[in-house]
């Protein structure tokens, strides 16, 4: 924990690297874990600062053994972190939690672990329950554009009809501007009216959203007590029928 906060608290570098789509053939995905350590073997003589934190990119589609090879191959240049590519192009969830489970015992316990471009709080909260540490995302505010909002009951459409006049906020448990201040049939109106301001709203909730999931994720982790939250949180965000 130590370590991350450090490495939070500076910029982070990421060296080019070559991100195969899924599907890809082994041979492709083989030419992209090549051309990627070539590509961190040269970003690291480069680097010149030791306040920038440079990270490894870990490739290797869906195959286990191009995933080991690319994580040996990266924790033997010695990085201040270590990320995981490649694991948010379209796959079933299944080959995300697989490869990230082969590759995360080869990373060092001190160094930060990040799973690039991920995702949905299930994908975020079964990754951490596989010691991943950090992510990154444009799901929070893509979805907000399109009316999509995330809830700890679960995702709602906020542009649906049977929010017209609800006066309750998008999401009780919800601490931020637009759930203080707002209720879901104005924000619905204003999505609806096609007024910029429901996206900004929306936008301002879901950041907010995840925000709160990885603080407490944190406190979780903090108190021992990471699985039970997973599961609660799980059951409820994912119950039918309740938002």
């Amino acid at each position: 924990m130590i370590q991350i906060q450090e490495i939070i608290g500076s910029d982070i570098m990421m060296p080019l690297d070559v991100c195969p789509p899924y599907p890809c053939s082994y041979e492709d995905a083989k030419d992209a874990v090549e051309k990627t350590i070539r590509w961190l073997e040269r970003s690291k003589k480069a680097k010149k600062n030791d306040w920038q934190a440079l990270f490894g990119i870990i490739q290797g589609s869906i195959y286990e053994d191009l995933r080991v090879e690319s994580a040996k191959k990266t924790v033997e240049l010695d990085m201040d972190g270590y990320s995981i590519g490649g694991l948010s192009v379209g796959e079933p969830w299944e080959y995300m939690y697989r490869m990230t489970e082969v590759v995360v015992p080869l990373i060092p316990e001190d160094k930060p672990r990040y799973l690039m471009g991920v995702g949905t709080p299930e994908n975020i909260l079964e990754s951490v329950d596989r010691g991943v540490d950090m992510f990154d995302c444009v799901m929070p505010t893509r979805n907000a554009r399109n009316g999509t909002l995330f809830t700890h009951f679960g995702r709602l459409n906020i542009k649906a009809a049977k929010y017209k006049l609800r006066e309750e906020p998008i999401d009780p448990l919800c601490d931020c501007y637009t759930c203080k201040n707002f209720s879901k049939g104005y924000v619905r109106h204003l999505y609806n009216a096609g007024e910029i301001t429901g996206m900004i709203l929306g936008t301002i909730h879901n950041i907010r959203f995840y925000n709160k999931l990885m603080e407490d994720i944190r406190q979780a982790i903090r108190e021992d007590r990471f699985k039970q939250f997973k599961n609660e949180f799980l059951e409820r965000f994912t119950k039918k029928g309740s938002s």
